[in-house]
């Protein structure tokens, strides 16, 4: 009887693992049983569909903050409008102008500027230029 279980044990294995069906081989190793290449290809979709134009998009608004002179309308990202009265290449700080009539200036990080340029909005809800 034991002689019967283990031979039979044996090849339910090997029909398991695919040894004992001849298919297989280096190509449906690489290719994991098929599921490989749709997984690549969605990798790929991703990365050209979504994060590549986010790397263009930021890598435009690094250039245009290294850029920032006097008297350029900016936007905060906490969405105050202003205009650049002092801003120097190598520094990390940026100070705008947010009320003319009373000269209220702030100091803030260059990377928490978000827009750059275009009409800059009064309190009323007119623009300006």
């Amino acid at each position: 009887m034991a002689d019967f279980i283990i031979p039979a044990f044996r090849a339910a294995l090997l029909a398991q693992a695919g040894g004992a069906a001849g298919g297989g081989g280096v190509l449906d190793l690489l290719t994991g049983g098929g599921m490989m290449v749709p997984l690549v290809l969605t990798m790929l979709f991703m990365y050209f569909l979504l994060m590549r134009p986010e790397q263009k998009k930021r890598k435009e608004l690094e250039q245009v903050l290294a850029n920032l002179k006097k008297n350029d309308h900016v936007v905060t990202v906490g969405g105050i409008f202003g205009t650049v009265v002092a801003a120097t290449g190598d520094s990390k700080f940026v100070t705008i102008r947010v009320d003319d009539s009373t000269g209220t200036k702030l100091k803030v990080l260059r990377t928490a500027i978000s827009h750059v340029g275009g009409e800059e909005v009064e309190t009323d809800g007119k623009a300006s230029a």
